[in-house]
């Protein structure tokens, strides 16, 4: 995936996000830490939530035990380049060798 993709990327992330806590994420840097920004609106259960919607709109599964899930879901950025790493090793798990 090259930086142009990872861009659209972060702008799918961001709408996601946005849809379940509000405009505000549109405006948030993709490098700024949610939690710094949203401040209480990005609790333990925003977070949690946002784990399950990034999962079931990319159709992908975040193992809280083997992914740093406090770290990964830090910031848009970070989702971003978190998702990438699932499809493309989901695309190279398909691919036929």
């Amino acid at each position: 995936m090259n930086e142009n993709e990872l861009a659209a990327l972060v702008a799918e992330v961001r709408d996601v996000l946005r849809r379940q806590l509000g405009d505000e994420v549109g405006r948030i840097g993709q490098d700024e830490l949610l939690v710094d920004v949203l401040g209480g609106r990005y609790d333990s259960l925003a977070a949690l939530e946002s784990v399950s919607v990034v999962e079931s709109h990319f159709e992908i599964d975040v193992d809280f035990v083997n992914h740093d899930v406090r770290h990964t879901f830090s910031t848009i950025e970070r989702i971003a380049i978190f998702i990438r790493g699932e499809l493309e090793d989901r695309e190279k798990l398909r691919s036929p060798r």
